[in-house]
């Protein structure tokens, strides 16, 4: 029986008559007294319960465990449904420039990504919070990845946070490509990768900088040269001597810059000495062009950035906590700090630097100002984008993301000898944050990969 049906003493009896019904039998008066005996002691009973207060605890946290489970569980299916939303909705364009290159022959597409270490991953759980633990798991990230650009047709992959070469290795080599690897110093384990395709290209040279070397940490940087070769499509140039195509080469670095906020003076140590060496071995191999990639750790507009983008900072103008631009990121709306930016830089200040702070950041003792010999652009920064995407200043507005940062850090740069021909646009910021947190059920890193296609500024053909 359900609802308001009531089971009466077990003394009271009902005659049934087939056919007609009837009304029961008067109830004798001792039976009366007896239901309403029964009836006063529920009654207290219930106003017992109601009134103890030891009893009503356990009820009352029983009532809101289950509220909390409810909206836990709210909370779960809205932010499944907003990670089913953005997997929809997370596809990456092309954005091309403005300039026609369509006649130019020579193009490299090159790709910087830091696909997430495997012990970085585990050893900071605290920033993939909102991250389901399947979706972290390296056998299932290392096949998105590789996925993920094969789509993009690269000549060049340079990884950041690589600790597990191998399993990269016999992924790529079955899409022809060739690597090479060299693991940070110290206790780390991860370190940088760079492939290339092996019909494209031919390895040079290959050199590596161990920063530990120099007194600026145990991260390390790669430069490789490669020569492009000569395919079939080149079969049916006219063969006189004017008419063969120079024989190209190329100058690639991949770096990840140490990520201490508060070091500036190592971070600029480490980006000097990589613009040095690559200008040397430049020069070298008969000035070649170069093309810079990797997670420098630093925000758009930073000193730092600054640095590569006018060859030359005064170092003594800016706070070493703030070289990288990742400590005003972490504190300032975006929005403010560029407002204010400009005018903070207009005020003369002058900040302490110790002379062995001076020494890591510019090389020699009593040297206060930075200057390099490459003439760099960033391929992103050269190729306009929407605001959806891009800040003020035509840089990503997020190329990382997880539980604690959202922003950039990533970049390519390249010689003025190399033009950009288009670029892979980012996500958009409400997209990624959508995923809750990166990697995600699309994307196997916390950061997304840059990539871009450059041709050679002398191509022949364009003319």
């Amino acid at each position: 029986m359900r609802g308001r049906d009531r089971r009466l003493p077990p003394s009271v009896h009902y005659p049934v008559t087939a056919g007609r019904k009837r009304k029961p039998s008067a109830i004798p008066k001792q039976c009366h007294d007896r239901v309403k005996r029964q009836r006063l002691v529920v009654k207290e009973e219930t106003v017992t319960l109601i009134a103890n207060g030891a009893d009503e605890l356990p009820t009352s946290n029983r009532f809101s465990s289950i509220q909390c489970s409810q909206r836990q569980e709210k909370k779960r299916k809205k932010l499944k449904r907003r990670q089913k939303s953005a997997t929809t909705e997370a596809h990456r364009r092309w954005v091309f420039s403005t300039r026609d290159l369509s006649g130019y022959k020579d193009k490299v597409v090159v790709v910087s990504y830091n696909i997430l270490g495997v012990e970085n991953a585990s050893n900071h759980p605290d920033l993939y919070s909102k991250v389901p633990t399947k979706l972290l798991d390296w056998n299932r990230r290392r096949k998105l990845i590789n996925k993920e650009i094969n789509q993009y047709n690269p000549s060049i992959l340079c990884f950041q946070e690589v600790d597990r070469f191998n399993d990269l290795n016999n992924l790529l080599k079955k899409g022809g490509f060739k690597g090479v690897y060299k693991a940070r110093t110290g206790e780390a384990y991860d370190g940088c990768a760079m492939f290339w395709k092996d019909d494209l290209f031919t390895l040079l040279h290959q050199e590596n900088i161990e920063f530990q070397n120099f007194g600026l940490r145990h991260n390390v940087a790669q430069l490789c040269v490669l020569k492009m070769n000569r395919n079939q499509s080149n079969s049916d140039v006219d063969t006189k001597a004017s008419q063969i195509p120079p024989t190209r080469s190329l100058i690639v670095g991949n770096i990840h810059v140490l990520f201490n906020p508060n070091r500036g003076d190592i971070k600029l140590g480490q980006m000097r000495l990589f613009l040095e060496k690559a200008h040397k071995l430049s020069q070298e191999w008969g000035c070649i062009p170069v093309v810079l990639a990797g997670d420098l750790n630093s925000m758009p507009q930073s000193a730092l950035y600054q640095f590569l983008a006018s060859s030359e900072l005064d170092v003594q103008l800016h706070d070493r906590r703030k070289i990288s631009g990742q400590v005003e990121h972490q504190s300032q709306h975006r929005a403010y700090r560029y407002q204010n930016e400009d005018a903070s830089r207009s005020r003369p200040l002058v900040h302490r630097w110790s002379n062995e702070e001076l020494r890591l950041a510019t090389g020699s003792d009593g040297v206060t100002h930075l200057q390099h010999c490459l003439k760099l652009r960033s391929a992103y920064y050269g190729i306009p984008g929407c605001c959806r995407t891009r800040d003020n200043y035509g840089e990503p507005l997020a190329t990382s993301y997880h539980s604690k940062f959202m922003g950039t850090v990533d970049y390519i740069w390249h010689s003025e000898e190399l033009v950009p021909v288009r670029v892979l646009e980012t996500l958009p910021v409400d997209i990624l944050r959508k995923t809750g947190g990166l990697p995600s059920e699309k994307w196997g890193s916390d950061h997304l990969a840059l990539v871009c296609e450059l041709a050679f500024a002398d191509d022949g053909s364009s003319s």
